[in-house]
């Protein structure tokens, strides 16, 4: 199977090349004639299995094809819009998209918006209109609300991750953002998972979809050795910087649960001689750009992130993954440690348990299918036992039973109306 032989003209396939797609990924095998076709698409698969490259293609061909009427002058119009739950991600698929487009015979105007920045350098940027603006919620409704640019003649909606994006905080935002596009459109949705609410939302958004899944297909799964290893919670720390050294890794990503744990993790690592950075929303965005920069010139050894960073992060090669504090929910930890072993290289995925969250562990390991052997490094066996009285029900992790937050989303899914 070829590019050439999926339908792309050949500057396409000259891109996807240059990207490292020497064939395509089976995602991309899929989606790519169905988009290409014009249907609406659900498609499902493990992070690093190439869905920017899947949607972007032939979304670029088609809006290439259509060229032939340019935007009059001064026009706000947006003719394809990539919508994205994180500044990172945006940034990330923004430039992908960009790179596929260098070829093409006339060139795209491609925009990349976000919060946490000025938005007079954005604004000034969409006078003309774009072809594809790629925004995450917020700051695509600012846009709209400073007369930046309309949506009203937007041809192809994706929702990138879609399942953050119909989390809480996300779904009123996407409403407002669906009533302002036209009834008439290609709508695409792509997430390496699809929990209930997603199911909810694609239902009421997409017309006669083809779906997509390959998550199960036998050799598409990443390369990750999972490994769990029981420690006491008070020296995490120690064993993290133990295996740091001792295994002489070079790159690591590691996960918690707060803004505080992070600033307090990377410090303890950094006065005991590795170079550890954190990484959290309180961070300015110019500063977290500069911060995966350096990271993926290997210019820090560690990242001690929230869970800001399990979404989209694409870094080339990055051996290690840490769970030091767990992830409440199984999506979660499917997004952790898929930022390893990308791309068709191999992984580690570290997971710390301790006595008080092994029950917690033992629910992902159920909703993952997992059975994972418990380890101890010598020198830090933990001492400590369970609490006496262990919480009932799912433990913290999300599961059939609805949550408050399950309810808002359902309560706004309702709220979007098909078109």
């Amino acid at each position: 199977m070829s590019f050439q032989s999926l339908g792309l003209v050949a500057a396409l396939v000259s891109a996807a090349t240059e990207r490292g797609y020497a064939t395509p990924t089976p995602i991309q095998t899929a989606a790519i004639p169905a988009i290409l076709q014009g249907s609406d698409v659900l498609g499902s698969a493990q992070t690093g299995s190439g869905k920017t490259a899947a949607f972007s293609l032939p979304m670029l061909q088609r809006l290439a094809a259509g060229q032939a009427d340019p935007h009059p002058s001064g026009s706000r119009r947006v003719r394809a819009l990539v919508l994205v739950p994180t500044r990172e991600l945006a940034a990330q698929v923004g430039e992908a998209i960009r790179a596929l487009a260098q070829h093409l015979p006339q060139p795209m105007r491609i925009a990349i918006v976000f919060g946490g920045v000025s938005i007079n350098p954005q604004m000034m940027g969409l006078r003309g209109g774009a072809d594809i603006v790629v925004a995450t919620p917020g700051r695509l409704l600012d846009l709209v609300a400073h007369n930046a640019l309309k949506l009203s003649s937007v041809s192809t909606l994706v929702l990138d991750e879609a399942d953050r994006l119909f989390d809480l905080g996300f779904a009123e935002e996407l409403g407002n953002i669906l009533a302002l596009l036209p009834v008439r459109r290609q709508n695409l949705l792509f997430s390496a998972t699809f929990p209930p609410a997603i199911q909810t939302l694609a239902d009421k958004l997409l017309q006669d979809p083809v779906r997509i899944e390959v998550q199960g297909e036998p050799g598409t799964e990443p390369d990750i050795v999972q490994r769990v290893i029981e420690v006491d919670a008070n020296r995490r720390t120690q064993l993290l910087r133990h295996l740091i050294k001792e295994s002489k890794w070079e790159r690591v990503l590691v996960f918690v649960a707060t803004q505080h744990a992070a600033q307090t993790v990377a410090e303890k690592l950094y006065k005991n001689g590795i170079y550890a950075v954190p990484f959290h929303g309180d961070i300015a965005q110019g500063t977290r750009t500069d911060i995966l920069s350096q990271f993926k010139d290997s210019r820090w050894d560690v990242v001690v992130a929230t869970d800001l960073a399990a979404r989209g992060l694409d870094i080339v090669d990055l051996p290690v993954v840490v769970n030091y504090d767990l992830p409440r929910s199984t999506v979660d930890y499917t997004h952790r440690i898929g930022r390893t072993g990308r791309a068709g290289e191999s992984g580690l995925a570290i997971s710390f348990v301790t006595a008080a969250t092994e029950p917690h562990f033992r629910l992902i390991e159920k909703r993952q299918g997992l059975s994972l052997p418990r380890e101890r490094i010598e020198g830090f066996e933990p001492v400590e036992t369970a609490p006496e009285a262990v919480p009932q029900g799912n433990g913290g992790v999300k599961g059939a039973r609805p949550s408050k937050k399950d309810k808002l989303r359902a309560a706004a899914a309702g709220a979007i109306k098909p078109d």
